[in-house]
């Protein structure tokens, strides 16, 4: 009796692993991958996007792929969640606003000011810096460090933002000091969502 009792428990189990599976599949599957395309263009991307990098800089920007500055749609997990992502400026060098903390020896701070705009029906919520990373110009990638910047105030680290709300704030990375950041991505709901946004930096 006992025997049977434990094979129907491993059946529910199983068949409960499988319906959750086969949900979050469906979920994640209405993505579009990597999102480059600009819902909208920023005043320095249209014609040619400038660096927001100390010092000037930049090159002409591609048309067809997203600059700093330029803003994003981007579909969450769930059914009906949207946001628009802009990655609004790039810091090169970052500075801590914390005299006694800063990057490792060897290594340098970066920063992005990310902005998110919840165009969904429900409320977001996410720790948004888990969904960010940096590219270099070699191809090796970096997440997110814990850090205050003197640009200005983090990124919110745990987010609830309601349904056509704002949410804005500084991400930071800690990578080698002879790296240069290429790209930054973003993915909605702590980098789980199908969609990933990707902007060209300089």
């Amino acid at each position: 009796m006992e025997e049977v009792t434990m094979r129907r428990f491993i059946a529910v189990v199983t068949l409960s692993v499988l319906t959750l599976g086969a949900t979050v599949s469906c979920s994640g599957d209405d993505g579009d991958g990597v999102v480059t395309d600009p819902k909208s263009k920023s005043a320095d991307s249209k014609g040619g996007s400038k660096s927001t990098k100390p010092g000037g800089g930049g090159g002409a920007a591609d048309p067809d792929k997203a600059n700093v500055g330029d803003t994003l749609s981007l579909k969450g997990m769930k059914d009906g969640s949207r946001l628009d992502a802009t990655v609004e400026k790039f810091v090169s060098s970052a500075k801590s606003s914390d005299e006694f903390l800063g990057p490792a020896e060897g290594k340098k701070w970066v920063a992005v000011r990310l902005k998110l705009v919840n165009k969904g029906e429900r409320t977001y919520e996410d720790a948004p810096s888990n969904g960010a990373q940096v590219a270099d110009k070699e191809g090796q990638r970096f997440h997110a460090t814990i850090a205050e910047v003197t640009a200005g105030p983090a990124m919110s680290a745990s987010l609830k933002l309601p349904a056509g709300d704002t949410a804005r704030g500084w991400v930071v990375f800690e990578i080698p000091k002879a790296s240069t950041v290429a790209r930054v991505q973003w993915t909605p709901d702590s980098g789980f969502a199908a969609d990933t946004g990707q902007w060209k930096v300089g």
